[in-house]
């Protein structure tokens, strides 16, 4: 196997319930808010990062292994499924190196909520906070996005052999 770093990216977004629900972002709930529309939590966030770490590890995507129409998978904490795929990477001799993600969403502002989301993020991967990033921005207006009709996220992750394996 080759001790070269391997990136991946992820990418994933969900539209707002028209009612209820929880708003679940890096395992994050923010409270007031509507949530969105999926099968898990519908954290878009993790859901991206969970895409980005599987890619770079060639381990495939997230419906492969947390299919949506697996009832398992019901109402999941997107969280804890980052948690499991990163047993999956330590099983197959991987480790993130950094992961950086973006979330587009012209509301509700998480400038106060990126430290968390990093905190939680970096947990569930098993890396110190400083391996992971978190960044907003908005879709100025453009877009389903941009019309305030759902929230989307992309991530990128770098992984590194572990010692054992490099």
């Amino acid at each position: 196997m080759s001790g070269s770093p391997r990136t991946g990216i992820g990418f994933d977004s969900h539209r707002f319930l028209e009612s209820g629900g929880r708003l679940v972002l890096a395992g994050v709930e923010l409270p007031g808010e509507p949530g969105l529309a999926g099968h898990s939590d519908a954290d878009v966030v993790s859901h991206a990062l969970i895409d980005a770490v599987l890619g770079a590890a060639g381990l495939g995507d997230i419906g492969d292994h947390f299919p949506d129409h697996d009832p398992r998978w019901a109402n999941a904490d997107s969280i804890e499924l980052l948690g499991i795929v990163a047993g999956m990477l330590t099983d197959e001799g991987w480790r993130t190196a950094n992961a950086d993600v973006t979330v587009i969403a012209e509301w509700p502002r998480l400038g106060p909520l990126k430290a968390q989301m990093r905190d939680r993020l970096a947990g569930a991967l098993g890396v110190e906070r400083g391996c992971v990033n978190v960044k907003a921005t908005t879709n100025e207006g453009m877009g389903a996005v941009g019309r305030g009709e759902g929230i989307a996220a992309l991530a990128v992750a770098t992984l590194e052999r572990t010692a054992s394996d490099a």
